[in-house]
């Protein structure tokens, strides 16, 4: 090879190599650089998550809910007015679900995990099946003793959560006094409304 290839060759070989070693340095600062935009969106996205913590509700307040829905159930029950009476249960039943999706393990004074999933689920297995059952037969001997089964369920979990103090038992008046229990007159068109009286 001539003197020319050679010094050619070198040339071609230098201008490679500083060539490579540009475009490592350059490679590797855009990955320092996405390593650390990386990093500061992990710190941003913990942010917005304990910020979504803290508007978020807790178990004691969809707990309220669950009372709410299940003392109307009992006086829908109680005034024969089945339809209104599923409707109640049905809410109860997805607000004790969205109750355990809050929190599905608790922590004992001990430091030991307590799994609401399978008292629920046991729950839903019986009592809640139980006052199903007595809605769709619309018997009220039935119903009053489902009932009484569901409390009995409530506070065997409230003592397996370390509470036995939320003793609930047969409320005395409605949570929700606007409600009308009384079963809606055959006349009516299903608005759950009072119709109209005509003047005379």
């Amino acid at each position: 090879m001539s003197s020319r290839g050679i010094r050619s060759l070198v040339v071609a070989f230098a201008g490679g190599a500083i060539v490579g070693s540009v475009f490592l340095a350059s490679g590797g600062r855009r990955v320092q650089h996405a390593s650390a935009e990386g990093q500061g969106n992990d710190a941003a996205l913990r942010d917005e998550i304990e910020h979504l913590k803290q508007k978020a509700t807790d178990q004691s307040h969809v707990m309220t809910s669950v009372a709410y829905h299940f003392n109307n159930l009992w006086f829908a029950g109680q005034h024969d007015n089945w339809p209104l009476a599923g409707f109640y249960l049905n809410e109860t039943r997805s607000h004790l679900r969205w109750a355990v999706r809050v929190i599905p393990v608790r922590k004992g004074a001990a430091g030991q995990d307590i799994d609401l999933r399978p008292i629920l689920e046991s729950l839903e297995n019986s009592a809640l099946e139980q006052l199903d059952l007595s809605i769709k037969s619309r018997e009220a001997g039935k119903f009053v003793h489902a009932y009484r089964f569901m409390l009995e369920g409530c506070r065997g979990c409230h003592a397996t959560s370390e509470k036995p103090f939320i003793r609930v038992r047969i409320p005395t008046q409605p949570a929700e006094s606007m409600v009308d229990f009384e079963p809606p007159p055959e006349q009516e068109t299903g608005t759950g409304l009072e119709p109209a009286k005509k003047n005379r």
